[in-house]
């Protein structure tokens, strides 16, 4: 396993949520750790619990030019890690615009697409990438047409970009229900309801949190040897 002690970490949805607790624990191995996200606010807010040395950036990771300056302004660096998203939503087909589907790719598969695309050139050969897909993409629920379109969606990227960008390492990871503001287009009730709900289904008999979800991206960052692989984390979501 490598150590993290040095190397500089760039963690694209690093404000908050898995991409917070991520930064964290990379900084307490000793890495040096770029955050980026949509929002100066809880980037400034971030910085604050993030060691002296932590750089964070505002960006829409939507916006090419942005994404491709951001890269240019960091420089040369070891890992990038994007956990970036949208509130999550649910809803059937039949309900759905096309308009509204096809936004809802903008941010997690656009976004990871971009910032992919102009990471690479300054990423270190011995350096890797982590990216984020769901549970959704193996078992889909009764209105999860979009969640488990974009999960499958990047789950494919991630193996094609093994191989093209080799000998650079390419994983995912695929979380199952974590606590993180992603759900907050719901009322606090219908949240804890929902956790509480999931949770009592699985084996481990609680859903995630977010820290369950930033030591396996930091596994993946530290491993030496695995590329191309979805990693579940879930509490046992794919058993029941």
């Amino acid at each position: 396993m490598e150590s993290l002690k040095g190397k500089k970490t760039v963690i694209i949805g690093g404000s908050s949520g898995i991409g917070l607790a991520t930064a964290k624990l990379v900084a307490s191995k000793g890495g040096l750790v770029v955050i980026a996200s949509s929002n100066q606010q809880r980037i400034d807010k971030a910085l604050q619990v993030l060691p002296a040395g932590s750089f964070g950036y505002a960006i829409d990771v939507t916006n090419e030019m942005q994404v491709k300056n951001l890269f240019e302004r960091i420089g040369a660096f070891d890992h990038l890690v994007f956990t970036a998203g949208e509130n999550i939503i649910l809803g059937n087909v039949a309900d759905t615009t096309l308009e509204q589907a096809r936004n809802y790719f903008n941010i997690r598969y656009w976004g990871a697409f971009t910032a992919v695309k102009y990471a690479t050139p300054f990423i270190n050969t011995t350096g890797s990438i982590v990216l984020t897909s769901g549970i959704a993409s193996n078992r889909p629920n009764k209105g999860w047409a979009l969640g488990a379109s974009i999960c499958a969606a990047m789950e494919g990227f991630t193996r094609a970009m093994a191989m093209e960008l080799a000998p650079i390492r390419v994983n995912i990871v695929s979380p199952g229900v974590i606590k993180t503001e992603l759900w907050s287009g719901m009322s606090e009730s219908e949240r804890e309801t929902m956790y509480t709900n999931i949770g009592n289904t699985l084996p481990l008999k609680r859903v995630g949190e977010a820290e369950d979800i930033a030591s396996t991206f930091v596994y993946l960052l530290e491993q030496q040897y695995g590329t191309g692989q979805t990693l579940i984390v879930d509490g046992g979501t794919s058993l029941v």
